[in-house]
């Protein structure tokens, strides 16, 4: 299962590491626009988590 940038969760960083290698795997290494708006989400979402600023959802 693909982990979203926009679930309602705050995945965990290993889940959001998951979602970032797989979608290069899918890409073949090659980012379409939209996949390069969802690398940024979730890298900005990993880099969040990985500081602890990410509050849990209420």
């Amino acid at each position: 299962m693909s982990i979203s940038p926009f679930d309602a969760e705050t995945p965990d960083t290993e889940a959001l590491n998951a979602a970032i290698r797989e979608l290069w795997v899918r890409s073949g290494g090659t980012l379409s626009a939209d996949g390069q708006r969802i690398y940024q989400a979730l890298v900005t979402a990993w880099a969040a988590a990985h500081r602890g600023d990410v509050a849990p959802a209420a």
